[in-house]
């Protein structure tokens, strides 16, 4: 993971992970896939790293959702809790980049898999009006850097967080291993 040295107008498809002196419960030691970002409308994206620890299935009861009840189901957000979002995600080698598909329904979703797409449902989402995402950057809330293909390895979600910020280097390192309270330590 190389975190950019200039951030560009839109920084779509980044990662955006908690900094650890981000104590909001809805997004402490997040990871955050930008989805879309720009300065007019604000940006909106989803939380990668914290599983339901439910399928598709558990929320779709009364359907024939063939490869697509077994997709895990992710809290996306505080924003539109009481709706299911599918995504997919697939990594680009040409461009080094993860894609991302969003707002797909179920029948796309289906077809994603179908494709070989890595596919999750989302619960909530996360939004950011115009100028506030860019606020909290500028407040160092947020370390923005650009994904690799480990974020759609990387076996255990609740690693996702340490894994990609100790890979930043060794000043990132050293605040992944930091303790969630240092007082306590």
């Amino acid at each position: 993971m190389k975190q950019p040295e200039n951030a560009p107008e839109s920084i779509s498809g980044s990662l955006l992970l908690a900094a650890p002196s981000l104590r909001d419960p809805n997004f402490f030691h997040t990871v955050l896939l930008l989805a879309a970002h720009n300065s007019e409308d604000g940006a909106f994206g989803y939380i990668l790293n914290r599983p339901l620890d439910k399928q598709v299935s558990d929320l779709l009861e009364d359907r024939d959702l063939g490869p697509l009840a077994d997709v895990p189901v992710f809290l996306g957000g505080p924003v539109g809790t009481n709706k299911l979002s599918f995504a997919a995600l697939d990594w680009n080698n040409k461009k080094r980049a993860l894609q991302v598909q969003t707002h797909l329904s179920t029948e796309q979703a289906i077809k994603e898999l179908k494709k070989g797409r890595i596919v999750r449902g989302f619960v909530g989402y996360s939004g950011w009006s115009e100028g506030q995402l860019e606020n909290e950057l500028e407040q160092h809330s947020w370390i923005a850097c650009k994904p690799d293909k480990s974020v759609l390895t990387t076996p255990e979600a609740g690693e996702l967080w340490t894994t990609i910020l100790a890979d930043l280097g060794p000043y990132y390192n050293l605040l992944a291993r930091m303790p969630a309270d240092p007082s306590m330590n």
